[in-house]
């Protein structure tokens, strides 16, 4: 695994530092671009269908908003939609993304991926993440994991559970053990002009630990998310950029916001006073709603936490170094 500047290293720290010492997420770690809204599906507990028409951005507005995370606290840029293989152009943007100082993700939901050349995507890509679920329609691409495995990239597989899924998860789970691939468990949200398929959080959170006992370093769904969202402990340490270059702060499901990241640096952002009133307005928030990253991104940012919640990753990738080093 390639490793970011002791530059960046330091204001990543640091940017830690002063969030705890604030007591609130001035400054975000993880970055979710939709760098299209263009989308084949029509999941139900998705609202991206209302925006697919919407034209991308060109190459170098995108590149701007890459430079500006790059020069920030962001430590995990992850590029989403809509579906990101949809661009014609996404070959430079992930080879451009790969120069800049933050790891990749990157998230498809993709079924024929076998039309794409993802072995040369792999090698701009830090971790892949793969829409599996029945919203998704593509619960057959669970057989083709040992092909996924080899691309190269970090490999997880992406479930989306609703209330009438969740006894389903178990064989998903089973499946993905059986290949080595890592799974990132998450609830439907209720978004805004969709139906509401969010599954009751206490059979949520007891079946993923029931197999997080039963499947070892394979879920990287943390064990504080469910507390989080029953304490409405959502965190803006994480934050969404839309299709159209602005940030949605101080989340998503609000629908409110910020500036055009293309013209205004996130880090300049971050500390006006428009920024603060959002973050006052974030935490005075009850709505409970259990949107993934909000919810559980201080896990993420908590040394001890993390380490447990990406084990996982880091057992594949142990696991990788001992091979090469093997095989010289």
């Amino acid at each position: 695994m390639r490793l970011l500047s002791l530059s960046k290293n330091a204001r990543i720290a640091a940017c830690l530092v002063k969030n705890r010492v604030a007591g609130e997420g001035i400054y975000p770690f993880y970055a979710s671009f939709k760098v299209t809204s263009r989308c084949r599906f029509n999941c139900e507990f998705c609202n991206i269908k209302e925006e697919r028409n919407r034209l991308d951005l060109p190459m170098h507005t995108v590149k701007k908003i890459l430079d500006t995370l790059s020069d920030s606290s962001v430590a995990l840029v992850s590029f989403e939609g809509g579906e990101p293989l949809l661009r014609n152009d996404i070959a430079e943007l992930l080879s451009y993304a790969r120069s800049k100082q933050f790891y990749l993700l990157f998230t498809t939901s993709e079924h024929a991926l076998e039309k794409y050349p993802m072995r040369e995507y792999a090698r701009y890509i830090d971790f892949l993440h793969i829409s599996i679920d029945e919203g998704h329609n593509n619960l057959r691409m669970f057989e083709r994991l040992a092909e996924f495995q080899s691309y190269g990239s970090q490999l997880a597989v992406q479930v989306v559970v609703t209330r009438d899924t969740l006894p389903a998860l178990a064989e998903k789970a089973a499946q993905c053990h059986r290949h080595g691939a890592s799974m990132v468990i998450m609830p439907a949200v209720h978004m805004n002009r969709t139906g509401d398929f969010f599954p009751d959080m206490d059979a949520f959170t007891a079946e993923i630990r029931r197999l997080k006992k039963l499947y070892p370093a394979l879920i990287l769904t943390p064990d504080g998310y469910g507390a989080a969202v029953r304490n409405s402990a959502c965190s803006s340490e994480s934050i969404i950029i839309d299709s159209d270059g602005r940030l949605f702060y101080p989340c998503h499901i609000r629908e409110t916001k910020g500036p055009d990241l293309s013209v205004i640096p996130l880090m300049t952002y971050l500390t006006s006073p428009e920024a603060v009133a959002a973050r006052r307005d974030m935490r005075a928030c009850r709505k409970q709603c259990g949107w993934f990253q909000y919810f559980s991104i201080r896990d993420y940012t908590s040394v001890t936490s993390a380490a447990a919640a990406l084990w996982p990753a880091i057992s594949k990738a142990l696991t990788r170094l001992r091979r090469t080093s093997s095989n010289k």
